[in-house]
């Protein structure tokens, strides 16, 4: 049974605090300005365009929380700092923590929608900034790319030969699975302005005669097909429950007999406590999306069980669920 929290660690949960001076350090590209040598207050202050007394305040609160080090007068990052917040760097995370500084008004009107049920927005901000978005989605890509390939061998698809990723972004799966699987070929398909990053992504993987692109809306356009596999990683939570639904079903139309559909999400269970981190990104969700929702893994399940799927498993608990198409369909 976990501990209960002591009144110190309970103070600190509700010190949104250093979660700002982060973010805000990060937009204004202090990091980068302090990138290969040390800075004063004063020079760092010309560079990013910032009045002296307050950002030697900022960067005096970086030091305390040990994202930069401090020599006299002199400002310098810390090694961490220089590996993932440095702009220029390979391991750059930046541009995922400048999509949280962008939700930052949304989070201000929590209350609101708890009192509502309401989400303060009519649009993600991968619509609104699709700039960001396409950042946000190559930050994602690098730390995917450790991840895809565990995901495609446990998964075990030596006898497919075609794969959908659908919603599939920079197309992290898809080069994950055709690396991993000598014989499939893959398509990504999304949206027309997400569409460049995945071509670059896939001509960098070198597998631009095996994984194809198609543009368009997965939930009002036909992905073509049929395919042996289909994946839907990290897409749902975006929608409503009767729009996945129907989703769900869609795809049915669009998968071989004995074809599988694999939903990778974050998913909770039966209690909608657990796991914690999913539990507070369901929060999140309802106040940065205008219609999405965390789904508990029954609920994947259901969808799939309603639309004719056989064998629906949970293959991963709260993470993976899979659904097979009748090979007499």
């Amino acid at each position: 049974m976990p501990r209960e929290l002591s009144l110190a660690e309970v103070f600190q949960l509700g010190y949104y605090w250093e979660t700002k001076i982060l973010l805000t350090a990060v937009k204004l590209d202090v990091f980068s300005t302090l990138d290969g040598r040390g800075r004063t207050a004063a020079e760092a202050a010309g560079k990013v365009g910032a009045d002296v007394r307050a950002l030697a305040l900022l960067l005096n609160a970086l030091v305390a929380i040990r994202l930069l080090t401090k020599a006299g007068d002199l400002y310098a990052n810390t090694p961490v700092a220089t590996t993932h917040l440095v702009k220029q760097g390979p391991q750059y995370v930046g541009h995922l923590l400048l999509l949280h500084d962008a939700e930052w008004s949304n989070w201000g009107k929590l209350e609101d929608s708890i009192k509502t049920g309401r989400s303060p927005v009519t649009q993600h901000v991968f619509e609104t900034d699709p700039a960001l978005g396409a950042n946000v989605l190559s930050v994602l890509h690098r730390i995917g790319q450790q991840s895809g390939p565990d995901l495609a061998k446990r998964l075990a698809l030596d006898q497919a030969r075609t794969m959908l990723d659908l919603g599939g972004g920079a197309g992290t799966n898809a080069i994950a699975f055709c690396q991993v699987y000598p014989q499939l070929s893959a398509t990504v398909f999304d949206l027309a302005t997400t569409l460049p990053l995945t071509e670059r992504t896939v001509k960098e993987a070198g597998l631009e005669t095996r994984i194809a692109l198609k543009a368009g809306d997965f939930n009002r356009d036909s992905p073509g097909g049929p395919f042996d596999v289909v994946l839907m990683s990290d897409i749902l939570h975006y929608q409503d429950l009767a729009t996945n639904a129907a989703l769900v079903r869609k795809i049915h139309g669009h998968l071989t007999p004995g074809g599988r559909l694999v939903i990778k999400d974050r998913f909770l269970d039966a209690s909608g406590t657990s796991p914690a981190w999913t539990a507070a990104f369901a929060v999140h969700i309802l106040v940065n999306t205008e219609r999405g929702a965390c789904y508990r893994t029954a609920e994947a399940m259901q969808w799939m069980t309603d639309a004719g799927y056989e064998s629906v498993v949970e293959l991963e608990q709260t993470a993976v669920v899979q659904g097979v198409k009748s090979r007499e369909a």
